[in-house]
């Protein structure tokens, strides 16, 4: 595949934005909802498989390369007519948000310790930047959640393993861990002016590991935000929560209703 021609910039686009982004919807629903946060605190409990309204793909007019065709899948919504009309033009300003705001500013930030970082300016005016704001609060309630010791579930053996670990009953863990959710990687399918995405999947990892990740080693050095201080990152205080917490956060933003 040729590299840098407009039409394979368009589909890098649709990839990683229009079909990997889209809004939170419950399974059964018959119409376009706005998001419900739960409040501060509360437990996210994790979900069942579930498909959105999804765009698959797109057509490209060859005498007018700004005029779309979009292909959508309606998963497991059950929209039909003019509710999956609603959904479907909702997820195509996603996609045409994604060509006017620059790649380096699709992004949101809900870190305490940066308030002066939230979204950039141009792309909270989107609808697609506030429901992705939705999202990391949700990422971050989520994560909280799954630490929880006493649902006899995943906090319960990330805990024991924490111990185990340690050799202690008791001891100080850094939960404040950021969350990375970043594109995988995906296939798609090209020919005869179509692009069609047949796989994707997201990548959830810890901050610390993505700026390692992005110099090139296994080591990085990190600010510790809660103590404006900078420190080592050392992988073994964090390899529990990549063993335990980050499987289920990955499978959840891949397949769950959340996300």
């Amino acid at each position: 595949m040729k590299r840098n021609t407009p039409f394979n910039k368009t589909i890098s686009i649709l990839t990683i934005v229009a079909f990997l982004w889209t809004s939170i919807q419950m399974p059964g629903s018959v119409s376009a909802q706005p998001i419900v946060l739960p409040p501060v605190g509360n437990m996210v409990n994790l979900t069942q498989p579930y498909v959105p309204v999804t765009v698959k793909g797109l057509k490209v007019n060859p005498e007018n390369p700004f005029q779309f065709d979009f292909i959508i899948d309606p998963g497991d919504s059950g929209m039909a007519g003019e509710v999956l009309q609603e959904e479907s033009t909702k997820l195509i300003k996603y996609f045409l948000a994604s060509l006017t705001v620059p790649e380096s500013d699709l992004w949101v930030n809900l870190s305490p310790y940066e308030e002066d970082r939230i979204i950039p300016e141009q792309f909270g005016m989107t609808e697609m930047g506030r429901e992705l704001l939705a999202q990391d609060y949700l990422l971050k309630q989520l994560t909280s959640s799954l630490m929880y010791p006493e649902d006899g579930g995943v906090g319960e053996r990330f805990w024991d393993r924490i111990k185990q670990k340690s050799g202690l009953d008791d001891i100080p863990v850094n939960t404040f861990n950021k969350v990375w959710i970043v594109p995988e990687e995906a296939t798609v399918y090209e020919g005869d002016g179509v692009a069609y995405v047949v796989e994707s999947r997201l990548k959830v990892m810890l901050e610390s590991d993505y700026l390692a990740m992005q110099k090139g080693g296994p080591w990085s050095v990190v600010r510790d935000l809660s103590k404006n201080t900078t420190t080592e990152h050392r992988p073994q205080n964090t390899d529990v929560i990549k063993e335990i917490i980050l499987p289920v956060l990955e499978e959840e933003v891949n397949s769950g209703t959340h996300f």
